[in-house]
């Protein structure tokens, strides 16, 4: 069944070992690092049970109510509904967070598309991903990934390296498999469940690699331990930072010193064929959620531009009008191939409907690497203003009759609104926080040239070929050839 809030944040005070700025958190319900974020998930939780809402994000099935994030997709219509329900939540909480559970939920429907490789190894390994998914939906945990690796010196051979900089199996017992080594994750202080996995893809002689894991981890689990970065959030007032106050999604050192993995929490482990099969197909599904939160950073981003447009009266003009369109094509880029995927969705090995993966990664490509650009348009439009503009304690000071003065920019537009603004595009594009989320999209799922090797994949280029073969009067045996090389 649906969780409440109150039921996840019981969930995580769990007597997890969470660590930031040197101290040990006893509650990290409670701590201002992480209360505002776990707020937010909590809220997630409460939307589906309010009436107002529960029909958008809620579907039955039998006698119970699940949450369609965590919702198997099997046709067109899951996918809008999904998108729809995001579209609640960012707009109910004012802001966008990233790792929130459905983004990552889609990893697992991956592994289930390769369930024949896991069976190979071991039937019980592929009942085991049918039963988390199921438990999933019937449990609605917080779930999260854990990928990056420390991995160390990487112009060594893994096993030259500290064998602990990446993740591997130390010893095998009757309850299940030891794990030893650590991982970079976002949310994880406050998730549920982590889907642990290998991020090497180009595995060569280690057929029986220790390191070639996939496993379900409990984060409140015995020898689980997270080292967070220092947060954004309790560096200055909300009213000077509006979006880390309230989303910092703090990242931390998962530490795995000999845990405990059950075996009905193993999906495969010295096996790199499997390791290989996640790595290729790892985002087909969970690229769609993550993709559709840059779409809201695109609105945050023109809303932003277009009221300081207003505001100063430069709306009308026709430079300011052709960098706000290009902020607008940027956006109808990233709705043009989201829609589209839905469009041209395809069924899946495991028979679930995936989004049409050459339009999905190629909207990822655009939505990623073209950020950057677009949020120094995004600042170009917002002026010098947004790094220079005192904090409110200037404004509510002795300094305020003159601040007020001087950011009055009329009778319909007065400081407070100019300078909560302000505040809010500097937190946007121009701050701590507004770095880490730029950096947090280039390498959020796998960097760019990932991104570009899954488009180059997934791209069907027989259309192409033939096309230029029969337009340049080519033999047709070259077209079967190639294609018989492509499948070496």
């Amino acid at each position: 069944m649906i969780r409440t809030g109150a039921q996840y944040r019981e969930g995580i005070r769990d007597g997890r070992e969470v660590w930031v700025e040197g101290e040990r958190v006893r509650d990290v319900t409670a701590h201002p690092a992480f209360k505002p974020i776990i707020d937010v998930k909590a809220r997630m939780y409460d939307m589906a049970h309010d009436a107002k809402f529960q029909d958008a994000l809620t579907y039955t099935e039998g006698s119970a109510r699940h949450s369609v994030y965590q919702q198997p997709p099997r046709t067109k219509e899951d996918w809008q509904r999904k998108w729809h329900a995001v579209d609640l939540l960012l707009n109910d909480i004012g802001g966008v967070a990233t790792r929130l559970g459905d983004e990552t939920v889609g990893e697992m429907w991956s592994l289930q598309d390769g369930r024949d490789i896991l069976a190979e190894i071991d039937p019980r390994f592929a009942d085991n991903i049918d039963n988390h998914i199921r438990r999933v939906v019937e449990l609605d945990p917080f779930h999260v990934s854990a990928n990056t690796d420390p991995k160390g010196d990487r112009s060594l051979p893994p096993g030259e390296r500290d064998p602990d900089m990446m993740i591997r199996v130390v010893k095998e017992t009757d309850a299940g498999i030891i794990i030893r080594g650590a991982k970079f994750e976002t949310a994880a202080a406050y998730a549920d469940q982590a889907y642990l996995k290998p991020t090497v893809g180009a595995w060569t002689n280690e057929a029986e690699s220790p390191h070639a894991v996939g496993c379900i981890v409990k984060m409140g689990a015995p020898g689980v331990r997270h080292i967070c970065r220092m947060p954004y959030a309790n560096r200055a007032p909300a009213e000077d930072i509006p979006l880390a106050s309230r989303f910092d999604e703090v990242e931390a050192l998962v530490v795995f010193d000999d845990v405990l993995i059950p075996w009905e929490d193993v999906f495969f482990y010295r096996h790199t064929r499997a390791a290989q099969q996640v790595r290729a197909t790892l985002h087909r599904y969970s690229a769609f959620p993550y993709v559709l939160r840059i779409l809201y950073v695109a609105d945050m981003m023109i809303g932003a531009a277009m009221w300081n447009a207003k505001q100063t009266g430069l709306e009308k003009l026709q430079s300011v009008q052709e960098k706000l369109a290009d902020l607008a094509v940027y956006r109808e880029g990233i709705r043009a191939h989201l829609t589209a995927s839905i469009a041209l969705a395809e069924v899946s090995p495991a028979g679930l409907l995936m989004p049409n993966q050459s339009i999905l990664y190629a909207g990822r490509v655009l939505a990623c690497s073209q950020l950057p650009a677009m949020m120094h348009a995004a600042r170009e439009l917002m002026g010098g203003q947004i790094c220079v503009t005192p904090e409110l304690a200037q404004f509510r000071g002795g300094a305020a009759p003159w601040l007020d003065k001087f950011y009055t920019l009329n009778k319909e537009w007065g400081a407070e609104d100019r300078r909560k603004l302000l505040a809010f595009a500097r937190d946007l594009l121009n701050s701590d926080y507004a770095g880490h989320r730029l950096a947090f999209v280039q390498f959020a799922q796998a960097p760019h040239f990932n991104h570009l090797q899954a488009v180059y994949k997934s791209f069907d280029f027989s259309g192409p070929l033939d096309f230029v073969r029969r337009s340049a009067g080519m033999s047709e045996r070259i077209l079967g050839a190639a294609a018989n090389k492509d499948k070496h």
